[in-house]
């Protein structure tokens, strides 16, 4: 799964700078037409730092344009507002920046959730909010993904400034992979504090999230299994990715409600890549089996196929309460030379998140 993410970060050459000005902060021409299973707006998406809010409300609503203001108003309501991220994307990130200071100006009591740091860097980050360290140490020290500078700069400038805890709440990349080579079972071998980096318990049972993993999978290059295995090696290693998977969601998820309890009437935001809480699958139900009756919102990314004519499917509608529509970014390759130089030159880079316990 590291490969994918490498790939993503690897991208991440999109800063917020371009994100000066908003056309789309006002809602833009509220026509939206549904052809067959897609649904089509009546407005262009511009440029890169331009984007459209769509309102959804999980499928319970038609499908309405609105402006920031109107996602602010209505996250305000909710206990732990989910923003799922296009990794790198100037807009995703400009979006998820000003929802975090507009819930902030309603209510002060807030806290900053990031699946970008680990659960080991959490005294780090808590130095670098206090002035004890710099931003160059926090990176380093803190382990901070490569596109800190561009792309989280702002939520974590915006927390320190405000006097507001910012949570490092992943599992360590490489306790990921090992759980991903050897099984769930890894955990079982850690002892002291590195046991506390991960879960105390991974939810691996049967549900809509797991085929969605598992679907994911299927379709996913560089994600799917080899078919030239037996039927069970194919069934054991597509067992072990869904559990480095849910080591994710159920680590963030435990992460999120500890500090919530720790701090009663606290309103956490959790930014995250939009797989982990798409349709308020994942880390969301996770967390709401930590804290039952939690009021919980997400707000999941789309890049469009055709900016001119920004579309979503019927699929979509159920991913979020809110949609944001991104402009697409640029194809990462269109010959498989290409993708071989690509994985030659960081293979360094990806054998770091190898299991070395």
């Amino acid at each position: 799964m590291h490969l994918t993410r490498a790939m993503a970060i690897g991208a991440a050459f999109f800063t917020l700078a371009a994100c000066t000005t908003m056309a789309t902060e006002e809602p833009a021409e509220n026509i939206i037409t549904k052809i067959d299973d897609k649904y089509i707006v009546a407005a262009p998406i511009r440029s890169f730092s331009d984007f459209i809010l769509v309102e959804t409300q999980l499928g319970e609503t038609s499908p309405q344009v609105v402006d920031l203001k109107t996602v602010i108003d209505d996250f305000a309501d909710y206990d732990a507002i989910f923003i799922g991220e296009a990794h790198g994307h100037a807009a995703s990130h400009y979006v998820q920046s000003k929802i975090f200071a507009g819930l902030h100006a309603k209510y002060p009591d807030m806290a900053l959730s990031m699946e970008q740091f680990e659960r080991p860097a959490q005294s780090v980050v808590d130095d670098y909010l206090a002035g004890r360290i710099g931003e160059e140490t926090l990176i380093f020290e803190g382990k901070a993904w490569p596109h800190y500078r561009s792309s989280y700069r702002p939520l974590v400038e915006y927390a320190k400034d405000n006097g507001l805890p910012v949570i490092a709440s992943e599992i360590p990349a490489n306790m990921v992979s090992c759980i991903g080579e050897r099984g769930p079972d890894f955990l079982d071998t850690l002892s002291g504090e590195p046991r506390q980096w991960a879960a105390e318990k991974l939810h691996l049972e049967d549900s809509a999230y797991k085929d969605k993993f598992y679907s994911f999978m299927d379709a996913a290059a560089g994600h799917g299994i080899d078919n030239d295995q037996s039927e069970e090696e194919i069934a054991r290693k597509k067992a072990y990715r869904y559990a480095a998977q849910v080591s994710r969601d159920d680590t963030m998820a435990e992460s999120i409600a500890r500090h919530m309890q720790a701090n009663p009437g606290r309103k956490v935001l959790h930014v995250n890549g939009s797989f982990h809480s798409a349709g308020l699958l994942g880390t969301p139900e996770r967390l709401a089996m930590h804290l039952p009756g939690l009021r919980i919102a997400n707000l999941h990314p789309i890049l469009v196929d055709d900016p001119k004519n920004p579309s979503f499917s019927a699929g979509d509608v159920g991913e979020g309460q809110y949609l944001v529509l991104l402009y697409p970014v640029p194809k990462r390759f269109v010959q498989m030379k290409n993708i071989n130089a690509f994985i030659a030159r960081t293979k360094d880079e990806i054998d770091k998140d190898k299991c070395a316990y």
